[in-house]
């Protein structure tokens, strides 16, 4: 039945036959069971009295991870760890593990093979230290935060050409974060390597060597986006001149004088983050005159209209522009994110519904404070709904809604106010839960 041979069954039950787990899941299926079910009991009963053999454990270890089953991992790792020599294949499947997205299963690995390693200082120690770092990132800010401070160690132990991408990726960890102080720190270090890099990579061609292993991408790419992290920190810290002057920086890239297809893609990236980045800090340094081209720009450019907004209403609050004409402009954007709050913990991520927060609450200030009192507390409103469904960062996001509600309370209707309060109860109430 279960399209084995007799006399390997007869092996089997006798004893004299290891069971393989291609064997055993043919068996499980024919008793009517589901693929797994018998995983634990195989690796109590058999391969914990029996030397371990990673021909036959590896498929064990793919069909754990396909299903899930992350404790039977553990199990079958810590067995196999015993043997030193089993490191390198353990490695290999974790790699496998990582590119396919199974970074629950892989975390398992790297761990237990960090920790085997002897060699404090090995490259290997620092590589599965990288991936554990990657395999990490998800929507809990906290997790992704303490991740990347444990990593922060294992950079320089890296190999060259790995440094750059795992400096990019550490960097944006904490740029999401809004760690301004470690952007700063490691938007220099990735700068000054990229710089290095790019030097070595001249020389290396003008004396026609073999190539070494390269970074994912060139190494101008990491030099010129450290700049466009140093420009970024600055606008958060709205020092937009010295804003202007590290975009103005990455900007010219003339010295690149590649000419492959890569290159002339991340010349022409870089080209326009940059056109877009002196619009907005002009802006946002006061200069309204820069609105008509930069409304121009983002008409062409879908996924720039959200930030391009916030930069619009941002300004307009601060210097006190009429900003009218750009809202009407982009009226059908606005309401699509009006009602897209609505389900906005479910469909988008952390980051978007943050983002759309801060918009809407930035739009309820601009028309209050030219006394559209209606428009005004509906934004405010939306805005609030949906700060209270963010994990991270809401309750700064509360509080600014609650001042500006406060401000301008004497102008609000009785259900406006009754809206309102009722929400704010249903704040308290996750709160204390």
């Amino acid at each position: 039945m279960a399209d084995i041979n007799p006399g390997t069954i007869s092996g089997i039950v006798t004893g004299n036959r290891a069971l393989s787990i291609h064997q055993l899941d043919r068996i499980t299926a024919t008793l009517g069971h589901s693929k797994g079910h018998f995983y634990k009991n195989y690796i109590e009963e058999f391969l914990s009295s029996t030397t371990p053999n990673i021909r036959r454990v590896r498929p064990l270890l793919y069909n754990c991870a396909e299903l899930d089953m992350l404790d039977c991992i553990e199990q079958v790792v810590s067995l196999l760890m015993e043997k030193l020599a089993y490191a390198d294949a353990l490695f290999t499947i974790a790699e496998d593990f990582f590119q396919q997205g199974k970074f629950a299963a892989s975390i398992i690995l790297y761990e237990s093979i960090a920790v085997g390693e002897k060699k404090q200082h090995s490259e290997r120690l620092a590589l599965c230290q990288y991936r554990i770092f990657m395999a990490k990132q998800g929507d809990d800010q906290e997790i992704n935060y303490q991740a990347a401070i444990h990593f922060e160690d294992y950079v320089e132990r890296l190999d060259d050409a790995d440094q750059l991408d795992a400096l990019k990726d550490l960097v944006n960890t904490y740029r999401s974060l809004r760690k301004w102080g470690k952007v700063n720190i490691f938007a220099k270090i990735m700068g000054d390597k990229a710089a290095i890099q790019c030097e070595i990579n001249q020389q290396i061609k003008l004396k026609r060597r073999k190539k070494k292993k390269t970074s994912v991408n060139p190494p101008f790419v990491y030099w010129a986006y450290s700049y466009l992290l140093h420009a970024g920190v600055c606008e958060a810290q709205k020092d937009y001149n010295q804003a202007l002057e590290y975009t103005y920086t990455y900007a010219d890239l003339s010295w690149v004088k590649e000419t492959d297809e890569q290159t002339l893609l991340w010349k022409g990236r870089f080209t326009e983050w940059a056109q877009a980045n002196t619009y907005v800090n002009k802006l946002l340094a006061g200069d309204i005159g820069v609105l008509p081209d930069y409304l121009t720009y983002v008409t062409s450019k879908k996924n720039e209209v959200l930030p391009a907004l916030i930069n619009i209403i941002e300004a307009a609050n601060q210097y006190d522009f009429n900003v009218d004409d750009a809202l009407k402009r982009f009226e059908t954007e606005i309401q699509s994110l009006v009602k897209q709050q609505k389900s906005v913990g479910v469909y988008t991520q952390q980051f978007m519904s943050e983002r759309i927060a801060h918009f809407l609450q930035e739009l309820a200030n601009y028309n209050l404070r030219r006394g559209e009192y209606q428009e005004g507390f509906k934004y405010l409103i939306n805005s609030l709904e949906l700060s209270s469904t963010i994990k991270s960062s809401s309750k700064a996001s509360i509080i600014k809604c609650v001042e500006l509600f406060e401000r301008f309370k004497k102008y609000a209707s009785s259900r406006t106010i009754d809206t309102y309060q009722n929400l704010i109860n249903k704040v308290y109430e996750i709160e204390k839960s």
